[in-house]
This record gives C-alpha cells, structure tokens and sequence, in this order.
C-alpha cells in the first residue's frame, strides 16, 4: 500500500496519466482574436466605440450590458489580450471585500512591476453601493481598467460617481444570421454536419433566443445522437425541450415588456399587444401583475372616451379570479383587445395631474365661503353658506357660481377629447361654460 504515496511522478508515463476531462464545445470554440466574435460588430468594427479606442490605444474603462451568451466575458478577455494586460476575472456574487482587497493589491504590486490589470467584473451589478465605490480611486490612479458586465440596466443599478469613469456600451442578443454562422463553426469544429433539415435547424437555432452560449449547447447535445439521416422540426421537438425564453420577473425584461404591451394598447395594435401580453405569460408572469396593469391602462389611456372599458377589465380580472390559469387568462386576453380598440383618451389623467399641480401651488387656500356649511350661528355670522345657491332650485339645475377659491381663480384641468363618449362630454362642458357665462360665473 506504501507505494501508492510513496512512487516517484517522474516516473510517469504518458499512457499512465489520466486523459483530460473533454471540453465542452462552447469553450472550444472561444474566439482567439476580436475578429472572430460574432454579432457585435456595432462595438468592435472600425466605427464603433470599442474598435475606435483600441485603434486609437486609448482603451478606458467600460460597462457591457447585454442579455447572456452575447460575448461579454470573451470580448474583455481579448481586450486583455489586445493591450497585453493581465485578465484578472471576478463575480460579485462571489466575492466579498476581503476578496476585493487582495485583488487591489495583486494589481498593485503589477503595475509596480510595469504590466497593468484589467479586471473583468461579471455581474457588476450585484455589488452594493459601497462596493461598487470601492473601485473608483483604483480606477482613477490607473491601477485597474475596470470592465464590467452586467444583464441589467446600469442607469438603474450603478452608482452614477462609477458609471461617470466608464463607458456603457450595448451588445444586443444575436440574431438568426449571427446563429447560423456559430452552428457552421461548430460543424466545423465537430467535423460533420447538424443532422437537421433546414425547418429543424432553424427551429433549433430559434430555440437558443440570441444566446449563443445556449446555441453551443443545444448544438453539441444533437450532436451526441446517433441517428440516421436527418431529423425534421418535429422530431427535434420531440427529443429536445425549448429552452425558456430569457424573463425576470423583477429585471430589465419584466419592463421591457410591460412597455411594449403597453404602448401597443395605447397604439391601437391588438395584435401586438396580444403579442406582448401572451409573452409575458410565457416568461412566468403573474397574471394578477398583468389584470392590474391594463386596468391602469384602461384608466390612463382610455378615460371617458369609453367608460365601458374599466368595466371590461375589472370584469376580466374577476373571472381569472374564479377561473384561475389558464382558463381565466383568456378574459384577460379579451380585455387586452378591447382597450387596443377603444377610443383612447388622456383627457382625466392630464387633468388629474394638472389639479394635483395646482393644489401643491396654492396650498391651504380655503373654499369660498358661500360654499361651507353653516351649523352654528357663529359661522353664519363669519358669512359661511352666505349666497350659496341651490343648483336644483335653479334653472337646468345649474347656478352658474364659482367653486374655486376666491385667492385662486377658476382653473381648466379637463379637456374632453373629440373621441368616443367624451365627444358628448365635450358638448357638457361647452353647455355647461356658456350657461355660467350667461349667469354671471366666471
């Protein structure tokens, strides 16, 4: 048993090692040189940012914020590459101060040594305030070129001293095109075709969603079967399950799309708003989240033109209530295409926030006092309900009197657009401003 610990390594021989672990077909087709990333040529060709620095050589610190697989980890190790750096790679998920501090000083020591760092920071965002502070003076004093990664929105989750020291730069999810060109590599790579049809290959490369980590994968798992032929887009289907489109319910996506199916119902559009909505549906979303929002549309976008239209909403909340999913989210559905339909108004909601306005400005100014009610003889000695008249004593049960406050004047805030139901509310509002005219209001 000794000479099992005992036995000499360089005594080894190469049959006697053991083989390395295989790697995985996204890692070994890795580009080697920025003209081989695929798909973010809007940041590295002649014109864009990234290729203008580094032709430039004025590489600065940068933020890359894109959706997974898009290239953010492979471009800042080439970056490194490019300017000769040492690629020093951290997650803040896993990495605490104490982390940090030994990284700055690693850094430190380097530059005393003349090679500078460029320190990739995946999942930027993850870092807290005070973290995320912790980079700046190692930032400024050259110390460190800061490139950072992150999947959500940097305006919302970076501090503003760190995003002023660095550029955000935008790499978008790769299209179809950029897909198919990372499958003949790996073809390439592998040495034998996808056994696909062309329905099934694209069906397969559809099913990455712009990832082109995802693409790799998908791609080496048909590769590992052993079948004759070439699959059609239904038997790809049956043997491998859609990925999951790329949805946080908390993050960037989740805004996106409520934005999208927003304005498409603002816009008119039922099919995109439907589009939009059944998205939402697929990426997880509660649809409670979704019952609440086109209420609020009905009831921002929509107003008077058609008060029917809350209605409709409220109606389909309720019956997802009671049918719950996924019968229930069909009323939702059919609430989402009437207000795409309906006559749209903002009128209320200008109006509305023109009052709220106007009530901050003129603060605790009290009603004219022909209006407040008088219960006790002092009050109706201070003049409380002196003058107020009965609209249902008067002529059309309107008086025509002024209801502002004597120290404000009379305001306009609601302004009926010529449009569904609110075209008859507008003649109201002109009837109603020529009789108080006529009868002394103002």
């Amino acid at each position: 048993m000794a000479d099992l610990f005992d036995r000499d390594p360089s005594t080894e021989t190469a049959q006697s090692q053991p083989e390395a672990a295989p790697r995985p077909l996204a890692d070994r087709l890795r580009p080697q040189a920025l003209s081989e990333v695929i798909g973010q040529q809007k940041l590295l060709g002649p014109g864009g940012p990234l290729g203008a620095m580094l032709a430039a050589g004025t590489l600065s610190s940068v933020v890359f914020w894109g959706p997974p697989g898009v290239g953010k980890t492979t471009i800042a190790r080439l970056l490194a590459c490019e300017t000769e750096m040492e690629f020093v790679q951290i997650s803040a998920i896993f990495t605490g101060v104490a982390e940090l501090r030994k990284v700055f000083e690693a850094a430190k020591e380097r530059r005393r040594m003349g090679r500078g760092t460029l320190l990739f920071v995946d999942e930027i965002h993850r870092f807290n305030r005070a973290q995320q502070d912790g980079f700046l003076p190692h930032m400024e004093d050259g110390t460190i070129l800061l490139v950072g990664a992150t999947t959500e929105n940097p305006s919302f989750e970076l501090n503003a001293a760190l995003l002023s020291r660095a550029q955000v730069m935008v790499l978008e999810r790769l299209t179809l095109a950029d897909l198919e060109l990372l499958a003949q590599r790996a073809e390439a790579a592998v040495g034998r075709p996808l056994p696909l049809d062309g329905a099934a290959r694209e069906a397969l490369l559809e099913m990455a969603d712009g990832d082109g980590r995802a693409a790799l994968n998908l791609i080496e798992q048909v590769m590992g079967w052993n079948v004759e032929g070439r699959l059609d887009a239904a038997q790809l289907s049956d043997r491998l399950a859609r990925r999951a489109a790329h949805y946080d319910k908390s993050g960037d996506a989740h805004f996106n799309l409520i934005s999208a199916l927003h304005k498409s119902v603002r816009g008119s559009d039922p099919d995109a708003a439907l589009y939009w909505f059944a998205r939402m549906l697929e990426g997880g979303e509660d649809p409670r989240y979704l019952a609440r929002r086109i209420t609020r549309m009905a009831v921002e976008d929509i107003g008077l033109a058609d008060p029917q239209a809350q209605a409709v909403c409220l109606q389909g909340w309720e019956t997802y209530e009671r049918l719950g999913s996924p019968e229930g989210e069909l009323a939702l559905a059919q609430a989402v295409v009437y207000l795409a339909l309906a006559p749209k108004s903002n009128a209320v909601y200008s109006a509305y926030k023109g009052a709220r306005k106007a009530a901050r400005r003129t603060g605790s100014a009290p009603p004219p006092k022909h209006i407040l009610n008088a219960p006790t003889r002092l009050m109706k000695d201070e003049g409380y309900a002196a003058g107020y008249a009965y609209d249902h004593d008067a002529e059309d049960a309107f008086s025509g009197q002024d209801y502002f406050p004597e120290s404000v004047g009379r305001e306009s805030f609601y302004a009926p657009v010529e449009r569904g139901f609110e075209r008859e509310l507008r003649k109201r509002l002109d009837w109603f401003a020529r009789l108080r005219a006529e009868r002394g209001g103002t």
